[in-house]
């Protein structure tokens, strides 16, 4: 595969065709509809964005051991990622593009971060399914994600959908409700300034690796 094709884009794309393809018409309707509605919101309309400050904070790791933001930019810069959820396959397609990415940041003194609101359990899942060598940390309740302003509730025709197709997005998260993270990715300095910010309501979207590293050569 060439450089133009083998991108995190384009294999996102080759996904989403794929999974639209095999709809039926009455799932593919509410599909469109609901992911119309997400693009007209306000959704992350007031999230943090380059130039701002990053919030600080801590979460646990997949094993339960706290992380402090603050801390880990005392090593040097950190690529903070919020994703939806191992149960979504263009997040894990983008956390398998940041692990082949991850020397390459970490040559440059950079730490990688992953965010979901999934549980410690299923964030442990997630990052031995796709032997993930960067923390992976769970946002319970969406806290942080409120944060930074990325959070947004599945669209309520959706739900029931996602059961059809076993994403308990309730169960995964161990809350009763449906809010999740808009996908993000925050490059920081050890200022705690975000020096680059991807922040996109249409979840298919995120950014390339490549993008990120050319960011962080810039710090």
């Amino acid at each position: 595969m060439n450089q133009t094709t083998d991108t995190l884009a384009a294999r996102i794309a080759a996904s989403v065709q794929d999974f639209v393809s095999a709809l039926p018409e009455d799932e593919k309707q509410v599909v469109t509809e609901s992911f119309a509605a997400l693009q007209a919101s306000d959704v992350a309309a007031s999230a943090v964005v380059a130039g701002d400050t990053a919030p600080d904070f801590t979460l646990p790791n997949a094993t339960g051991r706290p992380v402090r933001l603050h801390e880990e930019l005392q090593r040097g810069p950190v690529i903070l990622s919020f994703y939806r959820g191992g149960w979504c396959p263009f997040c894990n397609l983008e956390l398998q593009a940041l692990q082949a990415y991850l020397p390459q940041f970490r040559e440059l003194g950079a730490s990688l971060i992953g965010i979901s609101p999934e549980t410690p359990y299923h964030a442990l899942t997630t990052a031995e399914r796709h032997a993930l060598q960067f923390e992976v940390l769970s946002d319970s309740g969406n806290r942080v994600t409120r944060d930074y302003g990325l959070l947004y509730a599945v669209h309520e025709p959706m739900r029931p959908l996602y059961l059809r197709w076993g994403l308990d997005v309730p169960a995964h998260n161990g809350e009763d409700n449906w809010e999740l993270p808009v996908p993000a990715t925050y490059l920081i300095d050890r200022d705690s300034v975000v020096h680059a910010a991807h922040v996109d309501k249409d979840y298919t979207r995120r950014m390339e690796p490549c993008l990120i590293l050319e960011a962080l050569r810039q710090l």
